[in-house]
């Protein structure tokens, strides 16, 4: 197994994956002993934030290697890769939908 030339979009998923470790364990340092069901409800979506971020960052880093003729581990790397970049997508636009939308109920 050898790795192929990483670029800078590599050195900075590498990066992004150490914020994401760095994310969760700041996330589940200071976990509450008893919150209400907003702030636990943020609380999950950031922590899935953090996880989906990181499948993805394992999953484009492991297609970088040269695997011999493994068509299917590659194509089940890129569908994991796909879902998960979507899944955190689609959680960090409902992280602020969820504060909009406790504001309007709040008025």
């Amino acid at each position: 197994m050898q790795i192929e030339n990483l670029h800078w979009h590599d050195y900075l998923l590498l990066a992004s994956f150490i914020g994401s470790i760095v994310g969760l364990w700041l996330i589940n340092s200071d976990k509450p002993t008893q919150g209400n069901e907003i702030e636990e409800t943020e609380r999950s979506l950031f922590l899935m934030i953090f996880t989906y971020w990181m499948v993805y960052c394992i999953a484009d880093f492991a297609q970088k290697l040269q695997l011999p003729n493994w068509d299917i581990l590659v194509m089940s790397l890129q569908i994991t890769a796909a879902i998960s970049y979507f899944l955190t997508v689609c959680c960090v636009i409902i992280l602020p939908l969820h504060r909009f939308s406790l504001q309007q109920v709040a008025k």
